[in-house]
């Protein structure tokens, strides 16, 4: 598993550190915002190498963040909530993927890139987001 990807449960006592080994340079990190209506917000962030992307279920429903495997750059880190290290194993396991309301997840992105990514279970919804990396 990547060590930059973090699932952090409100309340929860665990807490991992995605400092460990880290490149220079200090860390910027973005929001992403996950609704009731279905969908990302911004639907699209453009960041810079390094940065930080958190996203936070601010709805009543859980949900994931799922990378489309085929949709990323060629060497980077395949990136999904629950930790899988595959498109096809976040699919099979919707369950584990799964953050409620109030919880968040975090990847850090490191190569330069366009990221496509939705949530498995409202991915018919429409529920699709990018990040860019320059």
């Amino acid at each position: 598993m990547n060590r930059r990807h973090i699932l952090r449960l409100s309340g929860a006592a665990l807490v991992a550190t995605a400092t460990a080994g880290c490149l220079g340079g200090g860390s910027d990190t973005k929001r992403v915002t996950m609704g009731d209506d279905f969908a990302f917000s911004p639907k699209r962030l453009t960041v810079s190498a390094g940065t930080t992307v958190e996203w936070t279920n601010d709805s009543n429903v859980p949900h994931t963040v799922t990378a489309y495997e085929d949709e990323i750059p060629d060497d980077s880190m395949y990136f999904a909530s629950g930790g899988f290290d595959s498109e096809q194993a976040a699919r099979n396991d919707v369950q584990g993927g799964l953050f409620g309301p109030g919880e968040s997840y975090e990847h850090t992105f490191e190569v330069a890139g366009t990221y496509e990514y939705f949530c498995v279970p409202h991915e018919s919804s429409g529920m699709v987001g990018t990040v860019v990396v320059k």
